[in-house]
Formats: structure tokens, sequence, C-alpha cells
């Protein structure tokens, strides 16, 4: 019987170690992506972003309509809106990001230097990532498959969450 790898001994269960390893593989390839996210955007000319300035770039910049504050937060699963709002005026300052008033919200665009960035970004992540997905062997179909356990899990998750708040 081979050993589990994860991060808490402690906290592996007897009735499926395995969710261990999944939360130890979270955390490797969260930190992961975000350093990826991170340097991807340097190497598109887009210095000193942090993953979340990242992540709303390219949110705002999805299907090319506004966003307002509230959307992005649910869009990206992410309960503090203050972190977003300070992340979109960042994305303001640099000129990426314009804000637009609706009554009494603001909704979100990218500006033209926005969308080039993102296009830029784009050009680093074919270069970088997708080109070399082909030669470890994981088709499409891992991936996506992958992806859909990755949301079922998170689903999982956030029921956790929810039931822990009311204990």
């Amino acid at each position: 019987m081979s050993k589990s790898i994860v991060s808490s001994a402690h906290l592996v269960s007897k009735k499926s170690a395995e969710l261990s390893e999944y939360e130890y593989g979270l955390i490797i390839a969260s930190n992961t992506f975000d350093r990826w996210i991170v340097r991807c955007a340097a190497a598109a000319g887009l210095k000193d972003l942090g993953p979340l300035d990242v992540l709303l770039m390219h949110s705002i910049n999805h299907r090319e309509r506004a966003k307002k504050l509230a959307d992005l937060c649910f869009v990206l699963n992410i309960e503090d809106t203050h972190t977003v709002a300070y992340a979109c005026r960042k994305l303001q300052k640099l000129g990426l990001v314009a804000s637009e008033r609706r009554k009494k919200e603001s909704f979100y665009a990218l500006t033209d230097e926005g969308r080039a960035a993102c296009e830029r970004y784009r050009q680093v992540r074919e270069d970088c990532l997708v080109g070399a997905l082909a030669t470890l062997g994981v088709s499409n179909a891992d991936v996506g498959a992958a992806a859909a356990t990755l949301r079922a899990l998170s689903g999982l998750y956030d029921q956790a969450a929810r039931s822990a708040a009311s204990l």
C-alpha cells in the first residue's frame, strides 16, 4: 500500500484519503496557476499585476461587455467585494479598464489598451502553455474531463462551506 501525498496528514480520513490528495493537488495547482498567470502577464508587458488583477482583466474582457462588480465577484466566486473593487481601481489606474456609472452601479469595461494587453497575453499563453500541452500526451478531452471534475468538487466544497457556517 502506497502512502498518500498530502499536505496535512492529520486530516486524512479513512473514508477518503483521496480527498486529502485532491486538496494537496488543489494547493499546488492554485499556487502554480497564480504564478503562471502573473508571469504570463509580465511577459505580455503587464508588470506588477497580481493574480486577482489578471483574472479580473480577463473576466471584464469576456464577451466584450461591461460588467458590474457583483457579477465579477459572482463569476469568480469571490465573497470579498472590497478586494475586487480595489483590483478594478488598480486596473483603471493602469489604463486597462474604464468604469461607467449606470444609476447606482459602476460597470467595468476594457479600454483599447486593455484589449491589446489581453491579446498579447493570449499569444504568450498559446506559445508557452497550449503548445506544451501536446508534448505531455494529455489530450484536450482529458483536460475537459479534469475541468468537469474540478467544477463538481468545487460545488461540494461550496455546500460544505455553507454547512460549516451553520454550525
